[in-house]
């Protein structure tokens, strides 16, 4: 049964009429509850498929500032046979959420101090797939409704009714558990430790397996090598997950997206009082990795300064936290991932030559999707599975326009970039995905996006490779420019559009001599 979309009349009700129609409709969404209660399709003693460990019993987080209303919603959910856990105000549910992340939040929308709403957006910027209920009075209807577009699930009137609270929370908790099963559904789909399965049928990625397999067994320290978006932390996983280490935790750090004067409490964690801000111990992602791997993602963006600590780091095998004393030794096993040469960056003295031979004990080369245009046929079937399964719908497969535009696209994003292509196609498509679906151009050149000009370069007395190196080099700072133009110089939003970090895009803006005025870079994420 679908309940009436009350949103809907309420523009059409000005004055008092609205308060007498807001009333009419919550109670018919009330009575539609009751009804479809009855047709509920999964029972709370389903959702852990009727295992009674207590881990797998599914985890209630009351937030309310009423005592009264918590004793309520415990006595309900306990009889239901739930765990159930309480916070009075918004700063202990959080407390809360960092001990033991819940299945379902009930949440008060009126608290001193935090209130429900901005506890809400907190929550979803932790997890934006944990099912929130909010709790409000009857005279608030309206806000909960409110908030549920800002990624709430329901709500719940005071004064509650019993039936209709079992009835939520079930409901709630199944969706939660859809959620979950998806997630590790798709995780499958990425296949993580199966190179072979998740990229590609192509000779060039059996290849890559076959190193993998090679240096996994090992504990030597490994660069991947590879454009952006090509699969280079698939491969940190799949070493991982081939070693002797696979049962320990695989921790990535993506170098370019922490600031540097935060990068050290990062990676090493710190004391409680240590700087401003430091009001409790925290255990960085080498103490976090131990005796399993630690992944570097973007290394070369690793700051010059802390290059000399990481190094002292992997050769000793212990560190200091940030206002430590006493040190503390790690077990891991090192794998870093970059688009950059290393090599050429130690020369120019960005990168330390010394850190680049400790890591460089073994390379793998990730190939770039137009490498392997052979795979693309097997990635785009296989990323119209997952967006079925996640859009819920039945698109039966390709046209021979749509293969042929994929084919001939040159994928500056690679696999990347084709997993978000075919998911939008999927979203707009009817029964099959046409050329008109894809949010691509078909290259008047097969197999080639764009022409660099050449024109005007010095090709008299010159090198191909140097005539190359500049040509990437003005299609480069083009490419820049004028996405920076299209965000109005916010560097940000430009690095998003771009799939790279926001140190890259400034980085390379102020190399190339790019101005941009305007835009906003606070958040630089």
């Amino acid at each position: 049964m679908h309940l009436l979309p009350t949103e809907l009349i309420r523009p059409c009700c000005p004055g008092k009429q609205a308060s007498f129609f807001w009333g009419c409709c919550t109670m018919l969404r009330t009575i539609c509850r009751k009804i479809s209660r009855f047709n509920t399709p999964c029972k709370i003693s389903q959702i852990k498929g009727g295992k009674a460990m207590s881990e797998l019993i599914p985890l209630v987080l009351v937030v309310d500032d009423e005592e009264e209303i918590r004793k309520i919603l415990i006595q309900i959910l306990e009889k239901e046979g739930l765990r159930v856990v309480t916070a009075e105000d918004g700063q202990e549910s959080m407390q809360q959420i960092c001990l033991e992340v819940p299945d379902l939040i009930l949440l008060d929308v009126h608290m001193p101090g935090i209130n429900g709403i901005e506890v809400l957006k907190k929550i979803k910027g932790i997890d934006d797939d944990l099912p929130v209920v909010l709790i409000t009075a009857y005279a608030n209807i309206h806000q909960a409704v409110e908030a549920m577009k800002g990624g709430a699930y329901d709500y719940l009137a005071k004064p509650f009714d019993n039936n209709e609270v079992v009835w939520i929370v079930n409901r709630a908790l199944a969706e939660g558990q859809l959620r979950k099963n998806l997630k590790k559904l798709t995780d499958h789909y990425n296949g993580n430790f199966s190179l072979i399965e998740s990229m590609g049928p192509s000779e060039k990625i059996a290849r890559l397996t076959g190193d993998v397999h090679r240096v996994a067994k090992s504990d030597f320290s490994v660069i991947i090598m590879g454009e952006t978006g090509s699969g280079k932390e698939l491969v940190a996983k799949a070493i991982h997950g081939d070693s002797t280490r696979a049962s320990a935790p695989f921790i990535a750090v993506d170098c370019g997206a922490i600031p540097e004067n935060l990068l050290e409490s990062e990676l090493f964690g710190h004391e409680k009082g240590s700087f401003t801000g430091a009001d409790r111990q925290k255990l960085g992602k080498f103490e976090l990795a131990h005796g399993g791997t630690i992944f570097m993602d973007e290394i070369g963006n690793m700051p010059f300064g802390s290059q000399a600590k990481f190094l002292r780091v992997i050769q000793d095998r212990k560190f200091y936290l940030v206002g430590g004393i006493k040190p503390v030794n790690v077990d891991i096993r090192l794998v870093v991932a970059t688009n950059q040469d290393l090599l050429e960056m130690s020369a120019c003295g960005s990168f330390r030559e010394d850190l680049y031979y400790r890591l460089n004990e073994f390379t793998i080369q990730v190939p770039s999707l137009r490498e392997r245009k052979e795979d693309i046929p097997y990635l785009a079937k296989r990323f119209l599975d997952m967006a079925n399964i996640e859009l819920k719908k039945l698109i039966t497969g390709f046209s021979d326009e749509a293969v042929e535009a994929l084919m001939s696209y040159n994928w500056p994003g690679n696999v990347r970039q084709l997993r978000s292509v075919i998911r939008r196609a999927a979203l707009v498509a009817r029964e099959m995905i046409t050329e008109k679906d894809l949010s691509i151009k078909r290259a008047s050149v097969p197999g080639l996006a764009f022409s660099p000009r050449v024109e005007g370069m010095p090709w008299k007395n010159t090198s191909l490779k140097e005539i190359v190196q500049q040509s990437v080099l003005a299609v480069e700072t083009e490419v820049i420019n004028e996405v920076l133009r299209f965000t109005g110089g916010n560097k940000a939003r430009a690095a998003r559009l771009l799939q790279v970090d926001y140190k890259t895009i400034h980085t390379k803006a102020k190399k190339f001599g790019i101005q941009q005025n305007g835009g906003n870079d606070d958040n630089k994420t």
